[in-house]
């Protein structure tokens, strides 16, 4: 039998070369394997790419949340408290018994919700600056003098300009365009005699300027905020995806919120900054040009016709500053602000890069390019679960990115804010808010009063009572001022208890193997059923929504394009090796004459065609790892963002596993035997006096 197999082996070993007819289907084999190695490599990369930047960011492998839910939890697309999800009752509870399931690493407590934030327009916030050092000053506080004036002498040159543009549209426009009000504010404000009474009263001439002057600048933002709320160590913990990249992390068990840095940089940056830097990326990344381009055109027009942004901003000092920068860096003599800027932002692709740095070096430094920084305190206005809208101050800590998502504007605009902020502008009653209402209840003196006895406890007792001695507040003697109730929540730290022990309204569950998904999901069902937990479990491809679908839809359309690039790849393979095989129909009908059995045939044409696989299956392999290797060293770039969320990230970096090797080998080698088999089988059933005639 061995000695057989080796005679057929070298029969094939010698025919290999005897043909030219071998050696093109050696090469389609070659380079067939090499495709399907590259191109199986290349799929399942850009799969684990996508899959880890939604898993790693937000979704986790799978997502729970209470069955009585009446919404289905989706992650992104009805993100933002459309969703009318039930709490998770008793979450501690809950995640003992996922911690019990093999295969789960990690549950982390969530809840989804949006909220309205007014970022205040550039006149609110000088004005802002301007209440704040006057309330300083009414606090008898010492040394504010020269910037007190400071910023008055800001206010008065806001007013200037902004009188400057009245008059100009008025030189443009019908008078009847412009509000009288308007005009007579301005005119009232601009005078020296409202200025001079400023210092009498400064609350009643700002109370003038906040109320009929700040509202005549439109900049102002009403921003749509969407958020997380969760434990934050925990969840920076968890996901590998999230990195911090202005600032840092709020500390453990403290209240807190971060920014997700896409949405920092388009909802909270200064529009001419942020144009500015758009036309960077497009020429720094994508290698477009300013010229041709309708959309980088449009920014550079609108950075020249909006500076009233930055001007507004300035002091007088600032003011002076901004212009001899310009003047030294645009060689002009030019004196308006105005007129400078709009020169510096005429840019082209000659001179953007110029531009751009003198902007950052010389511009940006004088100015405040966020109206939200790191380290301020962020009101927050949300609808709670009854409909009434709730306050919420919390201190910001920085910005984070979601490698992979952190250019898409559905999922990047996704914040993180800590558990305990999220339940107060949920609407959840805390141990916090019930505290509260007993302290106020107790000052107040305020008991519960049965109904049947109401009229008699209201009216029925002595309306003087004896006074009993109370302790001296010392910080009402001594004028300190006592800590707010914001103060106090911001210095707390809670702990991992009191963070888990509230309200949840959703929780991801991270796995140590991304394979499990499918067996975790049905024990957590059983699990629920069995312990009456009430849960709902879905994968991280639908708790992602319209992003996960997206992901779905992409890989689709990705597996269907290589597909049909396989499929001609063993077409060609399949239609090469039968019309080799028939063209040898003759040699198979001397090879009956002369008593070769049919069976010693097709082993023959078999073993031919297993080592012409062999080989050049193997070398396609080869050639193929090789293409592999120096991608995975050299990376992929992405050349839009489309391929940035495929890649999960700048450039893709693939990896080649043996079973993708092996798959290739097995599917050309398949695909060859198969190829042959059929046409050699009808070969050896034709007479072999008919097989050795000669081809007519």
């Amino acid at each position: 039998m061995i000695s057989a197999f080796v005679v057929l082996v070298r029969i094939a070993l010698r025919n290999l070369f005897a043909s030219a007819i071998n050696l093109v289907i050696g090469a389609i084999i070659l380079f067939g394997t090499a495709l399907v190695v590259v191109g199986g490599a290349l799929l399942d990369s850009v799969d684990r790419a996508m899959s880890s930047s939604v898993i790693g960011s937000v979704a986790g492998h799978l997502q729970v949340y209470s069955a009585a839910s009446r919404d289905e939890l989706a992650l992104y697309g009805d993100f933002g408290g459309e969703a009318d999800l039930s709490p998770i009752q008793d979450f501690p509870k809950v995640k003992r018994a996922l911690l019990s399931i093999e295969g789960v690493r990690k549950v982390v407590p969530m809840g989804i919700n949006a909220a309205l934030v007014a970022s205040g327009n550039t006149v609110d916030l000088v004005l802002a600056e301007l209440r704040e050092l006057s309330n300083r000053k009414a606090k008898k506080e010492t040394g504010l003098e020269g910037e007190l004036e400071a910023q008055k002498q800001h206010v008065r040159q806001i007013i200037r300009v902004l009188r400057g543009d009245l008059e100009k549209s008025l030189a443009v426009m019908d008078k009847s365009a412009i509000e009288p009000e308007d005009l007579a504010a301005l005119e009232q404000v601009s005078k020296d005699e409202f200025w001079a009474g400023f210092d009498r009263d400064p609350f009643g001439a700002l109370e003038f300027l906040e109320n009929r002057v700040a509202p005549q600048v439109s900049d102002a933002d009403l921003l749509y905020l969407r958020y997380v709320g969760t434990d934050l160590g925990e969840f920076l913990r968890s996901f590998d995806r999230i990195r911090i990249v202005d600032g840092g992390p709020v500390p453990d068990g403290k209240r807190g919120f971060l920014f997700a840095k896409f949405f920092y940089e388009e909802g909270l940056k200064l529009k001419t900054a942020r144009r500015l830097d758009k036309i960077h990326e497009a020429l720094a990344q994508s290698g477009k040009k300013i010229a041709g381009d309708p959309v980088l055109e449009r920014y550079v027009r609108e950075n020249q016709s909006q500076t009233r942004d930055i001007v507004l901003q300035l002091g007088p000092e600032k003011t002076r500053l901004a212009i001899e920068r310009l003047q030294r860096a645009l060689l002009s003599k030019e004196q308006e602000l105005s007129a400078l800027l709009s020169s510096l932002f005429a840019t082209d692709d000659s001179n953007f890069q110029e531009r751009y740095r003198i902007f950052y070096e010389q511009v940006a430094p004088l100015l405040s390019l966020y109206r939200v920084r790191v380290g301020d305190t962020l009101t927050i206005k949300a609808f709670t679960r009854s409909g009434n809208v709730r306050s919420v101050n919390v201190k910001v800590y920085g910005t984070f990115a979601m490698e992979g998502l952190d250019k898409s504007p559905l999922a990047a605009a996704a914040n993180l804010m800590d558990l305990m902020t999220f339940r107060d502008l949920y609407g959840f009653p805390s141990a916090e808010t019930a505290e509260e209402i007993s302290a106020m209840k107790a000052a107040a003196g305020a008991k519960e009063v049965d109904r049947s006895r109401a009229e008699e406890e209201l009216f029925g007792g002595a309306l003087v009572t004896q006074g009993s001695p109370v302790a001296i507040e010392e910080s009402a003697v001594l004028g300190v001022r006592p800590r707010s109730r914001a103060e106090q929540l911001e210095d707390r730290v809670y702990t991992a208890e009191e963070i888990e022990s509230g309200v949840v309204l959703n929780a991801a569950v991270l796995l140590d193997d991304a394979g499990r998904v499918p067996g975790v999901l049905r024990r957590i069902e059983e699990l629920s059923g069995r312990e009456r937990l009430g849960l709902k479990a879905v994968s991280w491809q639908k708790a992602s929504g319209i992003l996960g679908q997206m992901a779905t839809a992409m890989k689709a359309a990705l597996f269907f394009s290589a597909g049909i690039v396989f499929v001609i790849a063993m077409v060609i393979i399949n239609n090469a090796m039968m019309m080799a095989t028939l063209q040898r129909t003759q040699t198979i009908g001397t090879l009956r004459a002369i008593g070769a059995q049919r069976p010693f045939v097709l082993s023959m044409v078999l073993v031919e065609t297993l080592v012409l696989g062999f080989l050049f299956g193997g070398g396609g392999a080869l050639l193929g790892s090789l293409v592999m290797l120096l991608l995975g060293a050299r990376g992929i770039p992405a050349f839009d963002d489309a391929t940035y969320f495929f890649f999960s990230g700048p450039r893709l970096f693939p990896t080649l596993e043996v079973a993708q090797i092996a798959f290739a080998l097995g599917i050309v080698t398949l695909v060859s035997i198969v190829s042959t088999l059929i046409p050699a089988v009808v070969a050896t059933r034709v007479s072999p006096v008919v097989a050795m005639q000669a081809e007519e």
